[in-house]
């Protein structure tokens, strides 16, 4: 049979549609179309998001789990020794810090041992940094370089060394030399220089005193 061509029957009422009815109709199917990709669209990028968020999850912002670097200082200090003239310093500190370098080389013509130790590494939210420096045979300007030019302000004995202090807490970008403390110990001058309070620096002279008394 045919197709016909004429205008489309009104349902139930076996009429032709009217013009109006006609454009109403097809008004109506656009609508439901643009309803339909309007749903589509949005479950689309709905989905996208959540790939987005479940990537970000499961790689940017995953929790680090590197193990911090380390060093065995005490073992470093004993294969550097046979090239120092004086004990090399290596004081025992608590579980929870630990030496992030350790190194024998040369400060301004004088022969430097350094530790760099991170105190309270089990707490990252609260590790600071202390540096401890052991000039051999140091000079003034060893010093002033060590201690990067602070003034001294005051004086304090632990375990039966005097250590002088250079307190520059309350000045702006003093970074690791914020605090520092130096002490003559046998024929080489020791600095302590770094961020962490009042008491780890105290514990770590106490460790000093212990470890040159040893030696």
């Amino acid at each position: 049979m045919a197709k016909s061509n004429g205008p489309r029957e009104v349902a139930g009422l076996g009429r032709p549609e009217t013009p109006e009815e006609t454009f109403a109709r097809k008004a109506e199917t656009s609508r439901k179309h643009r309803a339909n990709q309007t749903t589509l669209n949005l479950v689309g990028a709905t989905l996208a998001s959540l790939v987005i968020v479940l990537f970000l999850v499961l790689v940017v912002v995953r929790p680090s789990t590197e193990t911090p670097v380390t060093a065995d200082y005490e073992q470093i200090a004993a294969d550097a020794q046979t090239n120092a003239s004086e004990p090399l310093l290596a004081p025992a500190t608590p579980d929870d810090w630990y030496a992030n370098s350790a190194r024998l080389g040369t400060t301004s013509s004088v022969q430097t041992w350094y530790i760099g130790f991170i105190t309270g590494a089990t707490d990252s939210a609260s590790a600071q940094f202390i540096a401890l420096e052991q000039g051999i045979e140091a000079n003034p300007t060893w010093l002033g370089i060590v201690t990067d030019g602070a003034l001294a302000t005051e004086t304090t004995t632990i375990d039966g060394i005097q250590w002088t202090i250079y307190d520059r807490r309350s000045s702006a970008d003093t970074g690791n030399y914020a605090y520092s403390m130096s002490a003559e110990i046998g024929g080489s001058t020791v600095v302590l220089h770094g961020t962490a309070a009042d008491a780890e620096f105290e514990l770590l002279a106490a460790a000093i005193a212990a470890d040159s008394e040893a030696q």
